[in-house]
């Protein structure tokens, strides 16, 4: 059965010697995995507690955050597994699955990040419009549109990706991405148009709308005063650092697919290493430190002796 069907991993990209430090890896990884559960898990913590954080800036990092765990969940526990396994292998059916929620998470994270730099442009472009725009209901769709969005545009690739015969059983790669489409005999190019549809809607209309939000943020605080400069250099600062670092990301996401052959292995294994490690802990790092309210509820945790 097709189906049932296995893929070799080449890991990281070449023939790593897995067995000889395994246990290293695995302690390596483990621990990692750890960190990004923890980090991201209490800021998410101290938004569900705090009243003073039930705010729609807020909320929207805490679902990004949670969109960080379940990004890593999904690739962690196969991962851990292989470094102590004898062969890497996976089924095809469970490597689609992983896909699916792979590019879901990541058109999640890109549909949140627009849904703040909108909550931002009304903060402080629409300071007096603010309560009545940015409702219960309002953030609710949000974070709706925010994660269905990707769901429903993923399935349609990962069905047709399902149905595709195979030729190949080698990925190259540590989970499963769009090298799967490298398996296929024929590269269908209903996937390819589809997926070219909902690149664009997931990441280039995003980005061109969070590019419009900010430039209106920047006009406004460049002609106002301290106090609206420095509130949008405090909330914004973060959330752009996020997206240029995932807006890297992603185009390397892209671009690999397209130039697999002659991406050096090396900046291939760093890169992997940033998807997989880098980005789920630079979240929570940057929204922790730059987030003033969040950086308090940190301080009181990590050091209580010193707050008054």
């Amino acid at each position: 059965m097709e189906n049932e069907l296995n893929i070799t991993y080449i890991n990281l990209g070449g023939h790593v010697e897995v067995h000889k430090y395994k246990y290293l890896y695995f302690l390596i990884m483990f621990t990692a995995y750890i960190l990004i559960i923890c980090s991201n898990s209490t800021i998410v913590c101290f938004i569900w507690i705090h009243k003073n954080l039930h705010e729609p800036m807020y909320i929207f990092i805490a679902a990004l955050l949670l969109n960080s765990v379940l990004f890593s969940t999904n690739i962690y526990p196969k991962l851990l597994i292989d470094f102590l396994s004898e062969k890497q292998i996976i089924s095809y059916s469970a490597c689609l699955f992983q896909y699916f929620i792979f590019y879901t998470s990541c058109g999640a994270e890109f549909l949140l990040l627009t849904a703040m730099s909108y909550d931002r442009y009304v903060s402080i472009c629409k300071p007096l419009q603010y309560p009545t725009i940015m409702t219960t209901t309002v953030v609710s769709v949000l974070l709706l549109v925010a994660w269905l969005v990707p769901v429903f545009q993923v399935a349609v690739t990962t069905i047709l990706s399902a149905q595709a015969k195979m030729c190949d059983f080698t990925l190259k790669g540590i989970f499963c991405t769009n090298a799967i489409y490298g398996l296929q005999c024929i590269r269908s190019s209903v996937i390819t148009v589809y997926g070219l549809i909902a690149f664009l809607d997931m990441v280039i209309l995003p980005l061109l709308f969070i590019i419009f939000t900010y430039t209106k943020i920047f006009i406004i605080a460049y002609r106002s005063g301290r106090e609206v400069r420095r509130k949008a250099a405090e909330t914004c600062l973060p959330h752009l650092l996020v997206l240029m670092n995932y807006s890297c990301l992603s185009v390397y996401d892209v671009s690999i697919a397209r130039v697999e052959s002659s991406f050096p292995k090396t900046a291939r294994l760093i890169m992997t290493l940033q998807i997989i490690l880098y980005h789920p802990l630079f979240n929570p790092l940057i929204y922790g430190l730059k987030m003033k309210e969040i950086s308090k509820h940190l301080k009181r945790l990590f050091c209580p002796a010193r707050i008054i």
